[in-house]
């Protein structure tokens, strides 16, 4: 994989590895030293060992995640995809970028990095089915003060996870090892997702009237958004994360990996029978906002707050941080990751259709015509 500053950049079609390697034979001009210390890249903090032994650990990881579609050799300087392989007359590219915020801080917290790659690749790809895209391929980077190939193999390796849930290619990637920029073992992410929908089979919200239903389906947790709200409440309080909570511990349910609905939407939408009209991912501004970004003009939605099961991590959070309904509904998904708007005759089917994939959804609301309000919470 990969460095900038060094820069460990791995472009992985089949898989596409750009390494550094040391030269077998160099003959550098003659250079007189002096008595002086002569520095090397690892006296500034960089580490080309260490993120050639990270592309080393990675290459299975990334292998695994391979579908067709995917082309190019070993070494290449980008990552490529024959769209001629995919079943789409009018292929439309939708893409998609975000991260996991301070969701990072949890996970260090914990001591644990397995599953923060997997939100961060939910994160992209639950914002693309919203179009009703497939997502094709992947691309991440990851940027730290000084590598730990250990903790950057697990966050890698629950990328590679989420691109293989998700039936999409981890076709690339950077790490920067920025001494200086990053303070002990923090890191960064981020995330960048290319998929594809047919242009007559956009979802786009135009075909959204008054009185659908809004079936919402639902979360794992907080997802990836909220948290330095949540890590207040925490300092606060003085909590123990690691306190027995809802048959696991308060720590773990706050750092479940976000739900990745893209195959259970895709089968849906595929199905032939249930006519979506509208899709939401309730993430930064949830429920409160999100909804109303896919409604068209001179609608509005309604929600009835006491529709769908909240999960006991959302109450904790409630009553230890003394926060009031709607800045609960503005902040946090509440248990609610992702909504479905389609006709009221078939909210019941779909209701089914995401049980059948061990997810329970809900009505929790309709389309209305507008009264004033985007949002109407009763």
């Amino acid at each position: 994989m990969r460095v900038k500053q060094l820069n460990f950049c791995y472009f992985l079609p089949i898989i596409c590895l750009n390494r550094i390697k040391s030269p077998t034979s160099f003959n550098p001009p003659l250079i007189f030293m002096s008595d002086k210390k002569s520095f090397t890249y690892k006296d500034a903090g960089v580490d080309i060992d260490a993120g050639n032994k990270l592309v080393d650990n990675i290459k299975p990881l990334v292998k695994a995640t391979h579908r067709k579609g995917v082309m190019g050799s070993l070494g290449g300087f980008g990552g490529m995809f024959d769209l001629s392989e995919i079943n789409c007359p009018n292929p439309v590219l939708v893409s998609g970028t975000d991260g996991v915020g301070t969701k990072l801080k949890m996970a260090h917290m914990l001591g644990d990095h397995s599953t923060i790659g997997i939100d961060l690749v939910a994160m992209c790809v639950n914002d693309i089915i919203v179009l009703g895209a497939e997502p094709l391929f992947f691309l991440d980077y990851y940027a730290c003060g000084q590598l730990d190939i250990q903790q950057t193999t697990a966050v890698i390796s629950g990328i590679a996870t989420g691109c293989k849930e998700s039936g999409c290619a981890l076709i690339g990637g950077e790490t920067a090892e920025m001494p200086g920029m990053y303070e002990g073992d923090d890191y960064d992410l981020a995330g960048f997702v290319v998929g594809v929908v047919d242009k007559e089979k956009v979802i786009d919200g135009t075909k959204i009237q008054a009185n659908q239903h809004i079936v919402g389906i639902a979360s794992t947790g907080p997802h990836s958004n909220g948290y330095s709200l949540i890590r207040k409440i925490i300092e606060n309080q003085k909590a123990d994360i690691n306190q027995p909570f809802d048959g696991s511990t308060l720590g773990k349910k706050l750092l479940a990996p976000t739900q990745l609905y893209v195959k259970s939407i895709l089968e849906l939408l595929k199905n032939g029978q249930t006519k979506v009209h509208g899709i939401a991912h309730i993430t930064g501004g949830g429920i409160m906002e999100n909804i109303s970004r896919v409604i068209p003009q001179g609608l509005a939605i309604e929600i009835e707050s006491n529709s769908w099961s909240r999960p006991a991590v959302f109450s904790w959070l409630q009553e230890h941080g003394n926060i009031n309904n709607i800045e609960m509904l503005r902040t946090f998904n509440c248990g609610i990751g992702m909504c479905v708007i389609v006709d009221a005759d078939q909210s019941n089917e779909v209701i089914d259709h995401f049980n059948q994939h061990d997810m329970d959804a809900w009505v929790i609301g309709k389309t209305i015509d507008h009264v004033g309000k985007d949002v109407i919470i009763k």
